[in-house]
């Protein structure tokens, strides 16, 4: 299984059961999240399997990144063009609490797993579509990947340096920001199945959940009513704020008060900077940011990175070296979590995983099932619905 730690007993969805029609990222991870909270989610794929069991890094023919957002689930395989598999399909989704599908938006309405057909037959059936743009309106038949979404979201025109060509946050954010807001959603939906005994739809557009998480620079343009620019590392409202370059290597520092502006100042011996009056207050310094990088990085200049981090630490200023992700996962505070577990593969290949980050009870969720085979469960899964 690759995890015996003890784990809270039960886990808060340990109740519940999920069918997830999902491929590739943000419908995989929403169903993971729920798995992770005990969710028995059983993932129905089509005979070729999800299009992510091909992506490498492949350990013994098993895609590694599958397995980061599959684990704890079950696999069964039906293909939903024959009316048998159909049938079992549709029982399978009437055995549950819970559909999750990201198929484009009218699918599963012309498979006959649409959610007015399903919750005709089970009113209290929580059902949740994850898409593009949506269920409905104009762009709603469109579909999208993470890219494509960061670009019609605007995360990519605040994403790089000023004057820079288009960049793309490097980790797929719209993706599992979507999943985040589906897990979420479901986990509240949930509670009213509980309450009253009715099941709702949930539709889950990227594009929306985009924008919701750029709520900074949305508020920005309705309260200037100018778009907001990129800056690379750098804050709009509030500096310093940003990697700076040392002797040898950049590093971030982030003195986002007057307090800490002043402790920074003292640290590098500089305390006419906190003098200045072009800096005297969060909002000075931000308008005068270019000027007090000019003013600061000279005072770097004379350190490594690794002495600029150790003056700030004693300065009590919150301040981190960039790290690879080697680095980030080697992190002493990674380590007192307990979030990389070992992991087990179909085929017998031995991997870690970053797990749960949530603590509950004092423990860590972990893996309680490793990711599955393509179909593993299939003869299990309909046994227990149809013995």
């Amino acid at each position: 299984m690759g995890d015996n730690s003890p784990m809270p007993a039960p886990l808060p969805l340990a109740a519940f059961r999920v069918i997830e029609f999902c491929q590739i990222a943000a419908g995989p991870f929403a169903g993971m999240l729920l798995a992770d909270m005990g969710a028995d989610v059983i993932k129905v794929e089509a005979p070729a399997g999800d299009g992510m069991r091909g992506w490498p890094p492949l350990s013994n023919g098993y895609s590694e990144n599958f397995a980061a957002v599959n684990r704890n689930k079950r696999s069964v395989v039906l293909n939903l063009k024959d009316p048998a598999d159909l049938a079992r399909a549709k029982a399978l989704c009437l055995s549950a609490d819970v559909v999750l599908e990201n198929f484009r938006p009218g699918v599963m309405e012309r498979l006959g797993l649409g959610y007015a057909g399903l919750a005709a037959d089970k009113p209290a059936l929580v059902y949740c579509s994850v898409s593009a743009y949506g269920q409905e309106g104009p762009r709603a038949q469109e579909g999208g990947f993470d890219v494509s979404l960061q670009a019609v979201g605007g995360v990519m025109s605040v994403t790089g340096e000023p004057g820079g060509a288009p960049v793309k946050c490097g980790v797929p954010l719209t993706d599992f920001g979507a999943g985040l807001y589906a897990a979420y959603a479901i986990s509240a939906a949930l509670h009213q199945v509980r309450d009253s005994g009715r099941g709702m739809r949930i539709d889950v557009p990227m594009l929306g959940a985009t924008l919701a998480m750029g709520a900074l620079q949305t508020s920005e343009y309705f309260g200037k009513g100018v778009d907001p620019q990129k800056l690379g590392s750098a804050h709009p409202r509030n500096a310093p704020y940003q990697a700076f370059r040392a002797r040898d290597d950049y590093f971030v520092m982030a003195a986002g008060n007057d307090d800490l502006y002043r402790r920074a100042c003292e640290g590098l011996g500089r305390p006419d900077l906190f003098a200045d009056p072009r800096f005297a207050s969060t909002a000075l310094r931000a308008q005068n940011q270019v000027a007090l990088k000019d003013l600061l990085e000279p005072e770097f200049a004379k350190y490594t990175a690794a002495e600029c981090l150790a003056i700030m630490r004693r300065q009590g200023v919150p301040c981190a070296p960039i790290n690879t992700y080697s680095q980030a996962l080697a992190d002493p505070q990674v380590a007192h979590y307990e979030w990389v577990r070992p992991l087990e593969l179909p085929g017998g290949a031995h991997t870690s995983t970053f797990v749960s980050p949530l603590r509950l009870d004092g423990q860590t969720a972990g893996v309680t099932r490793r990711p599955p085979a393509l179909g593993e469960h299939t003869d299990e899964v309909f046994k227990e619905i149809d013995p």
